[in-house]
């Protein structure tokens, strides 16, 4: 599989450092679409804090990549749906950490969560 990286700077605005405008995936033979995975331990128990709930979430993610064989090497699309504009930053370094600084086309949008405890929920799409 092959990835392929599209910010273009005529005619859109620039693209920061932490993500690309989009991401073109040659020769994949799979996708996998992640619903949104939340900051909750295994017995559902949400962590704490928004650190706490973003380190659940790229573990769970990671258990559920790992389920298809893949890896968080493979996600090429992340969309955070954050329960306060405040958690931004917060989520953008765990992102720019879980990923190993490789970046991917990403969204984030604050929502009302289902639960007021449930912080952060991210969903991914992953090619391999």
């Amino acid at each position: 599989m092959e990835t392929i990286a599209h910010s273009p700077t005529d005619g859109v605005y620039a693209a920061t450092p932490d993500y690309v405008h989009a991401l073109e995936v040659r020769g994949a033979q799979r996708l996998l679409f992640v619903a949104g995975t939340m900051g909750l331990d295994p017995q559902g128990v949400p962590g704490a804090t928004i650190e706490e709930q973003l380190s659940l979430v790229w573990s769970n993610l990671r258990a559920i990549l790992a389920s298809a064989g893949m890896t968080v090497d493979n996600i090429v699309r992340l969309t955070s749906y954050l329960r306060d504009a405040s958690y931004a930053e917060a989520n953008a370094r765990a992102r720019v950490a879980a990923l190993g600084g490789r970046v991917v086309p990403t969204t984030a949008v604050v929502a009302q969560t289902l639960d007021s405890e449930w912080l952060v929920e991210i969903e991914v799409t992953a090619a391999g």
